[in-house]
Order: structure tokens, then sequence, then C-alpha cells
């Protein structure tokens, strides 16, 4: 059976004619994520959201768990709302035929409006010159764009200063193509344990929103909790709240309060393609150190081009049968040699980068302690070369 192609021959060569090939076989590298822990990290909110409403974090690809297949998950365990950091991220939630609210938190472009309008995505609206901008595009459209209203309490983001946001307000009502869904700021130091910057912001949102009460106006949505004031902040918990990183398992800070237990849902995994040992003397990868000692090494096929960091070149360990090896020389693009000292290792096994095997874990704060980051870029930074496997470690084998 010809491969179909010969029309398109540009080299002038001959063509083999060979059957079609089978599924490509990809390389043993995956992040595995498990919806179990999804389900219980989202229950864990609910234990301290009360009757509150969820609006679930999912930009950044779902903080590397997979952006459309985290979101459904989410939804499914009873989040009212997503809350994405751009554009795009929204598209593509509604192409995936999600209609929840899907509030996109970044800032926003004159130009971008009538796509959010097109499809039907709440728009953070952050100044009273971005409330006249989508006022003009809903009017055009002969829809009411749906906003929220976004103030400055103390991060120095975007949103509109606290103490002059009842300009933004007052423009907000008067506007007859918007519907106002929520009113937000966020938290600067939630996940600290000097609570005096958080207990200044609560003070200046709630003062910020007088204006409601004081104009006879129904107070909208309020949200200011994201996972720090949720795990650590009661007061800063209204009507909704934002979990982002605690849903996927993991706590914002290392002094955070861990009032609820979380499960970790992600593990970075690979197999091992390559053993050889390492004589005395011969180098590891670029700029590679000489090796002190004939050394047993095995070739990992991942590297910094799926987002494992390079600065953990001759920092970072993998887990090789329940075991912690160090990793020699350089990180690369595509590949991480590891000393595996006296251990039988052999091609095909598992390694674990990130995640637990046996008694052995290596956490994302761990890799961002090493790293001199946060858990938020480690997890984020998995990039989408590397395909998600989605299991249920609750479900009853078969």
């Amino acid at each position: 059976m010809s491969v179909g192609f010969r029309s398109r021959n540009p080299s002038g060569l001959p063509l083999i004619s060979l059957p079609p090939p089978p599924e490509i076989p990809p390389r043993p590298t995956f992040a595995l994520v498990d919806l179990a822990a999804i389900r219980h990290n989202v229950r864990a909110v609910r234990s301290l959201a009360g009757k509150a409403r969820i609006m679930g974090i999912v930009k950044a690809n779902a903080y590397g768990h997979g952006l459309v297949t985290i979101a459904r998950q989410l939804l499914a365990e009873g989040v009212d709302e997503l809350g994405v950091g751009f554009l795009e991220e929204g598209v593509e939630l509604r192409r995936a035929g999600i209609r929840v609210p899907i509030l996109v938190l970044g800032g926003i472009f004159e130009d971008q409006i009538p796509w959010f309008l097109r499809y039907g995505l709440d728009l953070a609206a952050s100044s009273v010159f971005k409330i006249d901008q989508i006022e003009r595009a809903a009017e055009a459209c002969g829809v009411r764009a749906r906003v929220h209203l976004k103030i400055d309490t103390g991060m120095g983001r975007i949103g509109v200063q606290w103490d002059t946001a009842h300009q933004l307000f007052e423009r907000a009502v008067k506007a007859s193509h918007l519907q106002i869904c929520g009113v937000f700021s966020h938290l600067a130091t939630a996940d600290s344990d000097d609570p005096t910057l958080t207990h200044e912001q609560i003070d200046r949102f709630d003062r910020a929103l007088e204006f409601f009460p004081s104009h006879g106006l129904p107070m909208p949505t309020r949200h200011l909790a994201a996972s720090g004031g949720i795990l650590q902040h009661p007061r800063a918990i209204y009507e909704m709240v934002r979990p982002g990183i605690m849903l996927y398992g993991l706590y914002p800070g290392r002094g955070v309060l861990r009032t609820v237990p979380l499960r970790p849902a992600l593990t970075l995994e690979t197999r091992v393609v390559y053993f050889k040992v390492g004589r005395r003397g011969r180098r590891v990868s670029y700029n590679g150190v000489p090796l002190e000692r004939d050394t047993r090494v095995v070739t990992l096929p991942l590297g910094y081009g799926d987002g494992y960091p390079r600065s953990l070149s001759r920092k970072g360990h993998v887990l090789i049968g329940g075991r912690r090896f160090p990793i020699l020389g350089n990180v690369t693009m595509d590949a991480v040699m590891v000393d595996v000292q006296d251990a039988s290792v052999f091609n095909g096994e598992r390694a674990v980068l990130l995640g637990s095997q046996g008694s052995e874990a290596i956490s994302a704060e761990e890799l961002a302690d090493r790293t001199g980051t946060i858990p938020y870029e480690i997890l984020s930074s998995i990039n989408t070369r590397v395909p998600r496997i989605y299991v249920d470690s609750d479900a009853s084998p078969a």
C-alpha cells in the first residue's frame, strides 16, 4: 500500500512504498494526574469555605495539570465557576463545551472585548476607562457584558485604587450594557505568617464596598480569598472564593497554616533510556565536571525542554526503584543523567522526578527550594510536550 504522497515529492528521488505505520509509540515521559486527589482537594476547600461559591482557578493549563480535563473534573465535583488568566484560555474552555461562568482575571485590550462577548466570558473591569471600552463594545454587539469590578487593595497589579473605587462603581452602575457579576481584589501576603497587610487589605475592601449599601444598591458577589486566604483568613471569605494551588494539592507557602489536609495530584515520570559506566576522569553533560570515580550512569529522556528546571543541574534527585539518586552534570534540553551508585538499574525502569515512589517522595516544594522559586512555577512550567495521563486512585480495580 502506498504512503500516498508521491505527487508531493520535491526531492525527485524515488520513494519506497510501505504500509501505513501503526500509531507512533511515544517516549515514556508523562505527567500522571490523579483525579481522586483533585476531588479530595475540592472537598477540603468546601470544608473551609462553607456556603461560599467556589471559582476554581485553572489558568496556566490548570497549573500544569491540563486545562479542559481538570475544569470538567472541578465542575463534576460541584465547583460553581472557573477563573483563567487570559482570553484564549477561556475560549478553549468554551470550545470544549463548558458553559459555566468563566472570569478572565488578567488585563484586557480593547480589540479583545468583542471576543469576550462572543464567547460569553466575564471581564475584569479595572478602571473607568475599561468600563467605557466594554460599554461601547457591548452596545455595538447588542449584548450586556458580564463584568467583575477589580479594585487594588494592596497588590499593586491591576485594579482601581481602593480609595477611589467609588468612581469605578458609579460608572459601572450607570452603564446600560453591563451586568455587574462581582467585585474583587487580591491578597498580596495571605500565605505569610504576618497578617498585617492582609488585615489592611480586608479592611480596605470592606470600606470600598460601603458604596453599594450607602447608595441603596444590592451588594455584588464579593471575592477576595485565594488559597492563602481560604486557609488562614476566614474574614476574607465572602460570597465566593478563588482556590488555585490548593486544588492541586499544594499549600501556597511553607509557613501557611495547614488547616486541611491536601493531596498532591501530579507525578512527573519517565523511564531509563540508556545505561553506561563512566570511567573516572571522564565528563558528563555540557561543561561537565570530571567524574571522581567510575560511575554507573543512566540517561532519562526528559529535560528543560519539558519544563524540568535546568537549575536542578547537580542539585536535583530522581527516584528509581524507590531510592533517591543525584543528577549528574547539567540538565539538557531533552535528557538528564543520573548517578545510580551501586544499584542495578536497567533500561526501561521507571524514574520519578516529581512525586512519590515507594517510601520516598520528591515534592514540588523541594524542587522549588532547590531552584530558588515557588511550587507554582514548578507545576506550571511542565509544558505540553509532556502528555497528561489521568488516573483515579479511588476507583475500584476492574
